[in-house]
């Protein structure tokens, strides 16, 4: 067994408000296949820089091994894909190599190809083929499946999961995490927690507990309100049995006062014993729901129904990028209601046909149809856009910014970013910024392309819940297989 020792460390970029990590100690076996999940923004990716080296915090680190992150910039990526895999698997056959690419569905031909020429899935998956075959580090994985198709997550989870050695994984795909992992490191509000089992177990037990802290917290809510009213009660009749120590001006009885001083100490006992329940309530009662993860519901603003029966439509539609085929002949219609997913794998053309739907590239042959007056709100896969002021953009975009501004907050997004260049944005914040954007907008279809990379799990269930709840209409691309099935009432394959 080798552990990974992180003692008292602290870190915090230049000019942030708040501390990522706070003084966190704990121990990681590099046996584990271990997944890591957390709101975005609690420090999963700075995590993996700071066993790097690529970050320094103040603390120690103790690694048995050198620690490296997949995906990692290729400095030449124009070379032949085997001459940059040869690289990383440092030196091992290239049979071996052919093997591991075989395992993870990749040809053998891709290693004539450039490194550049590979889309991003088969990148992750040829890397992550190099590396483990190397078995020199060890190896963390930020979000490899944000650039991978459904069955190459599929894929990458089974080859993972036969591995003999560990490995840290960030990821907020449940099946792709069920799948793979054996243990699951949870970045909390106030701290970490490691459990043994895949993210549904940990989900599981983590809501169980949620729930049960919820219900101590009403519970110890309705006993601090009972002991302040005794509390008051008791403090009353003190103060009354005290003032009878004297007696009436007029009655010329002289009470005893030993007796009358005696009664009026034990009920005032008696209230300082109850205050001091009362402290230990409210003290117990601030120990919980530090860690719980609530969330507020999030809604939806629709555009009026339009009298038409199809919003959208595509007839024998067809193009070609490069002089080479993306789309032919498709046909396709949309109805109001319906939430319908575009399935296919890396490369069959989803974007192309949500682009050519939403008419900004126009069909080579064929006919695009679209509903008059049809509203469409769009959240584009690519976030890299986004920089400059918030405020300005959200004006820019016709939004009411109090409306975005409440979104963003119901989404965990934090107050002390709304003055920030977006530029400084993490990928999950800006993903989430769009997202935002998309509810803010009065429309009669929203129209998604991957709109859950890099969203934390917490958000993921938030737009399950509206979308099952609210039900628009909605046609999008995604890769998270829980997602899609939640929400989605139609799919269409390409």
């Amino acid at each position: 067994m080798a552990l990974i020792t992180i003692t008292h460390l602290t870190f915090s970029y230049e000019g942030a408000v708040l501390p990522v990590f706070e003084d966190l100690n704990l121990q990681l076996d590099t046996n584990w296949k271990l997944g890591v999940v957390g709101r975005n923004g609690r420090g999963k990716t700075t995590l993996l820089g700071l066993l790097e080296g690529r970050l320094q915090g103040k603390g120690t680190i103790s690694c048995p091994e050198p620690c490296r992150c997949v995906p990692q910039p290729i400095l030449d990526p124009t070379l032949p894909t085997e001459r940059v895999l040869e690289e990383l698997s440092q030196g091992e056959e290239l049979w071996r190599l052919q093997r591991e690419l075989r395992l993870l569905g990749l040809e053998e031909t891709i290693l004539d190809r450039p490194f550049q020429s590979l889309s991003g899935g088969e990148q992750t998956r040829a890397l992550l083929a190099a590396l483990f075959l190397g078995q020199r580090d060890y190896l963390m994985l930020d979000e490899p499946t944000n650039h991978l198709d459904g069955p190459g997550r599929q894929m990458v989870a089974r080859y993972l999961s036969r591995l003999k050695r560990g490995f840290l994984l960030v990821s907020h795909d449940r099946d792709f995490l069920d799948g793979c992992v054996d243990h699951i490191l949870a970045l909390n509000k106030t701290g970490t927690e490691v459990v043994r089992g895949d993210c549904s177990s940990w989900l599981r037990e983590k809501q169980a507990r949620d729930q049960g802290e919820l219900a101590r917290n009403q519970e110890l809510r309705g006993e601090i309100r009972r002991l302040e009213q005794a509390v008051r009660r008791t403090g009353d009749w003190s103060d009354r049995v005290e003032r009878t120590k004297y007696g009436s001006k007029n009655s010329g009885l002289r009470p005893d006062r030993g007796y009358v001083g005696h009664k009026a100490a034990k009920l005032m006992k008696r209230s300082k014993s109850l205050e001091n329940r009362q402290k230990q309530a409210i003290e117990e009662k601030q120990g919980l729901l530090r860690d719980v993860e609530r969330y507020d519901a999030l809604k939806l603003i629709t555009a009026p129904s339009l009298s038409s029966r199809c919003l959208l439509q595509a007839r024998d539609a067809s193009i070609a990028l490069g002089g080479k085929p993306v789309l032919q002949g498709v046909n396709f219609a949309m109805e109001p209601g319906e939430r319908v997913c575009l399935a296919g794998g890396n490369g069959c053309g989803k974007t192309s046909l949500l682009r050519l739907l939403l008419g900004e590239t126009e069909p080579d042959t064929g006919v695009i149809q679209r509903a008059s007056g049809l509203e469409i709100s769009y959240v584009p896969q690519n976030t890299g856009f986004l920089q400059g002021n918030l405020m300005e953009w959200v004006e820019g975009q016709g939004i009411e910014a109090p409306l975005l501004l409440g979104v963003l907050r119901k989404l965990d997004f934090p107050r002390e970013l709304f003055s920030v260049d977006m530029a400084f944005y993490s990928a999950g914040q800006k993903k989430k910024l769009l997202l935002a954007a998309s509810l803010s907008q009065r429309a009669h279809l929203y129209v998604w392309d991957e709109p859950l990379n890099y969203i934390d799990l917490y958000a993921r269930m938030q737009l399950e819940e509206l979308i099952v709840r609210e039900k628009p209409t909605l046609l999008f691309v995604e890769h998270d297989q829980a997602f899609c099935r939640a929400v989605a009432t139609r799919t269409v394959s390409l």
